[in-house]
C-alpha cells in the first residue's frame, strides 16, 4: 500500500483536470465566458446543480460585474453520466473525459469589467481532490446604446440571486471544539492560549513534512513489497513444476543432457545450468516486456481502469475453465516444430536456448493460466518493477529443478512420479483462478455503478466456489479430466481432505457476511460495505472533535496525545466509504477515539476566512478565500499530497510518526497505520 501511495503523491502533484478559459462575445449586448475541460483516465467532474449535501458540484462566483451581470446559471456541455450512489442516497451526475461549462452575462454599459471564479469537484474511485478553482477576468465594450436603468436592473438582479442563496441549504461550516472532559477543559484552554501567545508553536506546526513522510512511506516498504512480488512469482512457478505439462519433462531433459555428456560429467552440468538461466531469461524478458508496453504511468493507471479489469476478469475465466478441463489452450504446432527443429541443428549455447524456448512452448496449456494470473496482479499491483521481478521469481522456481537434477541426478530417485495429483492441481488452480476474476469485475462494476456484483453477491459466489473447491477435495466433486485420469475410485490423499476441510470452513466463515458481517479475511477483495442492500450489522462512525488544525494540536499537546489528522470533504464519497466499512470497527473506534486526538479537516468547506491570505505556490500569487483553500493548502504545502481522504498521524510539534495512509478498505492495514502511529509516539 505505502509503495502506491509513493507512486500517487507523484501522480497528484498535477492536477487531474486541466481548465482553459475565454470569453466569447455573442451579441453586442452579451458575452460568453467558456471553461474548457481535459479530464484525465479514470476521474470525473461533477456537473452542476447537485444537491447541497453531495459532492461538490461546478458553480460560478462572479465577484465584480461592473457594467454587466449573470445571465441564468452555469451551463454544462458534454456526455453526462448519471448514476446512482447508495452514500449520498441521490443520482449523481458528472463527466469523463471532457466537459465545457459556459457562463453568459448581459451587457449593460458602454464597458463591462467581470471577474470571479469557477469551482469544481473531480474524484476518481479511490479519491477526491478539493474543489479546484479557476479565476477570470475580462474587460471590454458594450453597445453605444444601453438600457436605461441598467444598473438598476443589474443590482436587483444580484439581490435576487442574494435571496435564492439565502433560502437554499448552506454548506457545513467548522464545527466548535466538542465539549471536553472536565478536568482537561482547563489545560486545553491553557494550550491553545500558549499556542496563540506563542507564534513559533503554530509554525512548527505547518512546517512541511515532506521529506519525513516521504521516509516512512518509502523507506523499507518498497523493498518489502518487491520481495512480496518476487514470492508470489515464485510461488507461481513452483506450482506451475508441479503441473502435468512440465513435471514429466523434468527427468526425461535432465537424462538428454547427462548423455549428451557421457564422458564429460561437468558439461553436462554445465549444459543443464545454461538450460536453466535460458529459461530465466525468457521469462525475465515477457515481464520486461509488459513494462516496456505499458509505462511506469499506465501500470499505475490499469489497477482502476474499469476496461482493462474487465478484460482481465474474461481472461481469468478463460483460463479457470480450462484448468477444469472444458478445453485446452495450445500453441499452435507449428511453432513448437519450428524452434524444435532449430534446437535439433543447432549448436552451442543457442541450441540449448531454443530448447528452453521449446519447453515454453509445449507446457502453455499448463504455465499459460498461471503466467498469466501473476502477470494480471503484478501490472496492477502498482510497482514499476513488478512484472519483472514476479517473473525472475516464476522463472527461478521453474529452472531450479532442472539445474538440481542435472548436478545430483539421484535425487530423481525420490521424486514423485507422475499421475492424477497433478490434475487435482490443475483443478484447484481453477477455483483459485475463477474467484480472483470475480475481484477484477467487482473494480469495474464500481466504476460504472452497474450493481451487478454487489457485496452479498460477491460473497455469494465465493462461498460457492470455495464450498465447491473443498468437495472437490475431499472427493465429492468429480471433473472429467479425473475420470480420463482413472481416478475415480481412488480415495483422496489425506492432505488433500485437510485442505479441503479448510476450504468448507472458509465458505461457511463468509456466510454471515450476506447479512452485514465485516468478514476482515476478505475485506480486502470484497466490494465496499456501502454497496450491501441488506445490512444487520450497524456500527456509529467515529465524530472528530476537532474540526480545526490549531485547536486540535494544542488540545493533543495539553493532553498528551498523539494527533490523527484526517483530510476529507463533505463530499467526498471515498471518505463516507471509509468511514462505513474501517472506522466503525470496534477496534479502530476505540483506537481514534481513546487513544488520539482526531482532527477532521474538510478541504470544501465553505466558511468564509476572517481575512483573505494571499500565498505564493509554484511560482503564482494565490488567495485563500474558505477555510476548505486552508486546510487544502496544508495538505499541500505540509505533506505534498492533494486528494481525498488522507490520513496522517501526528506528533505533539506536527511532525509525522508513520506512514500516511489512504482510500483502502481494509481493517487490518488502517489498525496497522495507527498501531504504528502510537508506537512511536510513546517512544
Amino acid at each position: 500500500m505505502w509503495l502506491m501511495l509513493l507512486f500517487a503523491t507523484t501522480a497528484l502533484a498535477q492536477d487531474p483536470v486541466h481548465f482553459t478559459v475565454s470569453q466569447k462575445q455573442v451579441s453586442p449586448t452579451e458575452v460568453d465566458v467558456i471553461f474548457t475541460g481535459k479530464i484525465d483516465a479514470g476521474w470525473h467532474v461533477y456537473s452542476p446543480g447537485l444537491p447541497a449535501d453531495g459532492p461538490i458540484p461546478a458553480s460560478i462566483t462572479t465577484e465584480k460585474a461592473e457594467g454587466a451581470q449573470p445571465l441564468g446559471k452555469i451551463q454544462a456541455r458534454g456526455k453526462e453520466i448519471s448514476t446512482f450512489d447508495k452514500v449520498f442516497e441521490t443520482n449523481l451526475r458528472y463527466y469523463e473525459n471532457s466537459v465545457t461549462f459556459v457562463q453568459r452575462y448581459k451587457i449593460t454599459d458602454k464597458t463591462y469589467h467581470i471577474s470571479g471564479f469557477l469551482e469544481y469537484g473531480t474524484c476518481n474511485d479511490e479519491m477526491c481532490m478539493p474543489p479546484g478553482n479557476v479565476e477570470f477576468d475580462y474587460k471590454g465594450k458594450g453597445p453605444d446604446k444601453v438600457e436605461e436603468k441598467a444598473d438598476e436592473k443589474a443590482e436587483e438582479a444580484k439581490a435576487d440571486e442574494a435571496k435564492a442563496e439565502a433560502k437554499g441549504d448552506s454548506v457545513p461550516a467548522v464545527a466548535d471544539t466538542l465539549a471536553a472532559p472536565a478536568a482537561d477543559q482547563a489545560n486545553i484552554a491553557g494550550a491553545l492560549a500558549t499556542a496563540a501567545a506563542d507564534s513559533s508553536l503554530v509554525a512548527r506546526w505547518w512546517e512541511p513534512a515532506i521529506s519525513e513522510l516521504e521516509a516512512f512511506n518509502g523507506g523499507g516498504d518498497k523493498d518489502h513489497s518487491l520481495w512480496y512480488i518476487f514470492l508470489m512469482g515464485f510461488l507461481g512457478g513452483f506450482v506451475a513444476l508441479l503441473t502435468p505439462c512440465v513435471w514429466p519433462i523434468i527427468p526425461m531433459t535432465v537424462s538428454f543432457f547427462l548423455k549428451r555428456a557421457k564422458d564429460d560429467k561437468k558439461k553436462g552440468i554445465k549444459d543443464a545450468i545454461t538450460y536453466g538461466i535460458s529459461i530465466i531469461v525468457i521469462y525475465l524478458a515477457l515481464g520486461l516486456a509488459i513494462t516496456g508496453i505499458f509505462g511506469a504511468s499506465k501500470l499505475n493507471e490499469l489497477s482502476t481502469n474499469a476496461v482493462f479489469n474487465i478484460f482481465f476478469f474474461l481472461l481469468l475465466v478463460v483460463f479457470a475453465l480450462s484448468f477444469f478441463g472444458w478445453f485446452e489452450l495450445t500453441l499452435p504446432s507449428s511453432w513448437t516444430n519450428k524452434v524444435d527443429s532449430k534446437a535439433s541443428n543447432t549448436t552451442g549455447l543457442l541450441s540449448i536456448f531454443l530448447m528452453a524456448f521449446t519447453l515454453t512452448l509445449v507446457s502453455f496449456s499448463c504455465t499459460g493460466p498461471i503466467i498469466g494470473f501473476l502477470l494480471v496482479e503484478l501490472t496492477t499491483s502498482g510497482s514499476i518493477l513488478g512484472p519483472a521481478v514476479g517473473m525472475f521469481g516464476f522463472a527461478l522456481a521453474l529452472a531450479l529443478p532442472f539445474t538440481l537434477f542435472a548436478m545430483f541426478p539421484t535425487w530423481l530417485k525420490s521424486a514423485p512420479k507422475s499421475g492424477g495429483w497433478m490434475n487435482t492441481i490443475k483443478v484447484v488452480l481453477g477455483f483459485i483462478e475463477l474467484a480472483f476474476a470475480l475481484k477484477f469485475f467487482s473494480v469495474a462494476d464500481l466504476a460504472y455503478g452497474w450493481r451487478l456484483l454487489d457485496r452479498e453477491v460477491f460473497l455469494s459466489l465465493w462461498i460457492v466456489i470455495f464450498g465447491a473447491m473443498g468437495l472437490y477435495l475431499i472427493g465429492k466433486l468429480k471433473f472429467q479430466s479425473d475420470w480420463e485420469g482413472g481416478e475415480m475410485d481412488k480415495p483422496m490423499p489425506v492432505a488433500c481432505i485437510m485442505l479441503g476441510l479448510c476450504s468448507i470452513a472458509f465458505a461457511i466463515y463468509m456466510i454471515p457476511g450476506l447479512w452485514g458481517a465485516p468478514c476482515k479475511a476478505v475485506s480486502a477483495f470484497a466490494p465496499p460495505m456501502s454497496t450491501q442492500d441488506f445490512n444487520l450489522y450497524k456500527a456509529n462512525v467515529v465524530e472528530a472533535k476537532y474540526t480545526n488544525y490549531e485547536e486540535g494540536m494544542a488540545a493533543a499537546r495539553a493532553l498528551g496525545k498523539p494527533v490523527m489528522v484526517d483530510f476529507t470533504g463533505f463530499g467526498c464519497v471515498n471518505c463516507r466509504k471509509m468511514e462505513a466499512a474501517v472506522w466503525t470497527d470496534p477496534q479502530v473506534a476505540a483506537r481514534l477515539t481513546n487513544d488520539y486526538v482526531l482532527i477532521s479537516l474538510f478541504v470544501d468547506d465553505k466558511t468564509p476566512l476572517p481575512e483573505r491570505i494571499e500565498i505564493m505556490e509554484n511560482g503564482q500569487k494565490r488567495i485563500l478565500r474558505t477555510v476548505g483553500d486552508k486546510w487544502s493548502y496544508l495538505e499541500r504545502s505540509k505533506f505534498n499530497y492533494n486528494a481525498q481522504p488522507f490520513y496522517v498521524t501526528l506528533d505533539n510539534d506536527g511532525r509525522p510518526l508513520g506512514p500516511s495512509a489512504v482510500y483502502k478498505e481494509d481493517i487490518d492495514l488502517f489498525m496497522k497505520f495507527l498501531e504504528t502511529g502510537l508506537k512511536n509516539y510513546n517512544k
